[in-house]
């Protein structure tokens, strides 16, 4: 097993990644200039580059997403761009579009996008073979199919743990592009999965009606980290490259500690250096949440459908024990402010919210009263004094030094070792022999131990000369300046690198037959899979392909679980189709994949764009 853990964060641009960085995120992915699968959330190449100035101070990493489906004029700007990331010195490259091991690429390490479905042993088996270092596993796999992934393969696995899921199946919807031309493999989601639906059964009788039936909640893995490392996984995943900083900020935070512990009771070590502590007390309910689902990573528990909104309803606060005309009162303490924002669900289960102006024990003000009720739950969607604390620095992030004096011929030396062991010395000239010893001893540790607003702290100072030295303040402290200016550039020098690229061979693709779920929209991308020996391959959705009966959506919600229909049929007696119908009237027909559970869903006729 790789002894080293890393915990992977999300960044929407500069400022972000390096708030994650000091909340103690191992590894950063940022979008790319353009072809990132977050079209809103691309970044120029000089952000990246300083971005990754800044982690590598702490041995940290920055991933560049370049992970959509390219057009055949796209591929010298891609090609163009992937060069100029690797000279801003990036450490890796999500990439979706296999079209890309095609073309004249710099020895970046590859990895395989969760966009590109790795669901199985022979498709992550498959992308280790033709040079991928790392695989983002399918979201929707489980503890025993992880683990059957990595006793069949070698490649570093990576997984999310966190944030907003996806109902389709990685890479292979074709929902939003379907409908209204915006591919989710070229990074224009629409979304049509938060919107609205009603159900219907074969017969036309409504099952359920205006409802988020294609909604879910979000991933939080917290509690499964220890059986997904002893399953093979070393890159926890935090999803959220759109999200803002106080999310970054306590997802990493949060996930940081309970990694640490792990790790320390393990024997495991982070993948990244420094010391974090924290200027908040995480708690993943406070930041944006549709409320929280496992995803079934260890069997089918409870629901994994957020039916009543798509937005983030924060962390329940109480219910409402008493209304009166200005103000309402919980069953319970609670710890609310003014300028909380409060949501809660009203009779037609329609979200509405309020804020607070006011607090007296357990008697809220809130600025409207409209729409509360009595033994109605309240949630606070937005907590004003913790956002306030994560919307500065929200952690510092230390790398731990010794440093030690010792006589030299020529003067003294001043030596500093970090955690990692790497080193640096300067020579100071201008010492005296100091008449008061015990006062210049404290002198030295203490001026030495300060080191300001630099990546480095001193936990130990060893004066190991013969005599005890009067040092001048303004000559100590050049000294520690050029200690640690030199200490950098040893610590980049000896920076931990890691090589790759595509690997040019013929080792045949797990399939010989392709439909458009292959995602072949370039011509390089079809000589792939021809130098792969797939004999047949079908254009991909993108290319205008007419998708009228065929699957726009495979999910791993099952709506007949989720509303109490299921009887528990068998692999072999699927049960009866239903029909979901978007707020525009348009039908669905789905097909229930009994068995494995989750569903088909197809584009009916007239109902494409």
């Amino acid at each position: 097993m790789n002894k080293t853990i890393e915990l992977l964060a999300p960044a929407k641009d500069g400022p972000a990644a390096q708030a994650a960085i000091l909340c103690g995120a191992d590894a950063v992915y940022i979008g790319a200039p353009r072809f990132g699968a977050r079209e809103a959330a691309g970044n120029t190449v000089s952000t990246i580059h300083e971005a990754a100035d800044f982690a590598h101070q702490y041995y940290a990493r920055i991933y560049v997403t370049l992970n959509t489906l390219l057009r055949d004029d796209e591929l010298s700007a891609a090609e163009k761009m992937i060069h100029q990331l690797s000279e801003a010195g990036v450490d890796g490259l999500i990439i979706q579009d296999v079209g890309l091991l095609e073309l004249d690429l710099p020895p970046l390490p590859l990895i395989a996008s969760t966009q590109m479905n790795n669901a199985s042993p022979e498709k992550v088996r498959f992308l280790e073979q033709v040079g991928f270092s790392r695989v983002i596993l399918a979201r929707e796999l489980t503890l025993d199919q992880i683990r059957s992934i990595r006793s069949q393969t070698q490649v570093e696995l990576e997984c999310f743990i966190h944030g907003a899921l996806c109902v389709g199946a990685s890479g292979q919807c074709y929902m939003s592009y379907a409908l209204g031309g915006r591919s989710g493999n070229r990074g224009q989601c629409a979304q049509p999965c938060r919107r609205l639906y009603n159900l219907k059964d074969q017969d036309g009788n409504e099952v359920a009606r205006d409802r988020h039936l294609l909604s879910l909640k979000d991933l939080c893995l917290a509690d499964h980290l220890e059986e997904l490392i002893d399953a093979g996984v070393t890159s926890f995943k935090i999803e959220g490259r759109l999200k803002d900083i106080p999310y970054v900020a306590n997802t990493v935070g949060f996930y940081r500690r309970r990694l640490d512990a792990i790790l320390a009771a393990k024997g495991l070590r982070r993948s990244s250096s420094g010391e974090v502590r924290l200027g908040f007390e995480p708690n993943l309910e406070k930041t944006f949440n549709r409320g929280f689902t496992d995803y079934g990573l260890t069997g089918r528990n409870g629901s994994i459908a957020s039916m009543d909104t798509p937005k983030s309803i924060g962390e329940y606060v109480g219910t409402v024990a008493r209304v009166e005309a200005s103000s309402f009162t919980l069953d319970r303490d609670c710890d609310l402010h003014n300028a909380d924002g409060l949501c809660f669900f009203g009779a037609e289960r329609n979200l509405d919210g309020t804020v607070v102006n006011r607090v007296e024990g357990r008697r809220i003000y809130p600025q409207k009263i409209q729409g509360i009720r009595v033994g109605q739950k309240i949630y606070r969607n937005f907590d004003y004094a913790f956002s306030r604390k994560l919307g500065g620095q929200a952690a510092e992030r230390k790398i731990n030094l010794t440093m030690s004096l010792r006589d030299a011929a020529d003067g003294l030396t001043l030596s500093g070792v970090d955690e990692d062991g790497n080193q640096a010395d300067v020579t100071i000239t201008d010492q005296q022999v100091a008449e008061k010893k015990e006062t210049a001893r404290q002198t030295l540790v203490t001026q030495l131990t300060r080191l300001g607003n630099t990546v480095f702290e001193c936990s130990d100072v060893q004066l190991l000369t013969q005599d005890i030295y009067f040092v001048p303040a303004s000559r100590l402290n050049a000294a520690k300046r050029e200690l640690v200016e030199r200490l950098l550039q040893v610590r980049e020098a000896n920076r931990p690198r890691t090589a790759g690229g595509g690997a040019r061979n013929e080792v045949p693709y797990p399939e010989k037959h392709l439909t458009y779920l292959a995602n072949a929209l370039n011509e390089k991308t079809q000589a792939f899979y021809r130098r792969h020996k797939v004999e047949t391959l079908a254009p991909a959705a993108e290319t205008g392909l007419n998708l009228t009966g065929q699957v726009v959506m495979t999910t791993k919600l099952c709506l007949r679980k989720e509303l109490g229909l299921c009887k528990g049929h068998g692999a072999g007696v699927p049960a009866e189709p239903m029909v979901l119908e978007d707020e525009d009237g348009r039908p669905y027909p789905i097909r229930f994949r009994c068995g494995p559970c989750g569903m088909e869903i197809r584009l009916e006729r007239g109902t494409s764009r």
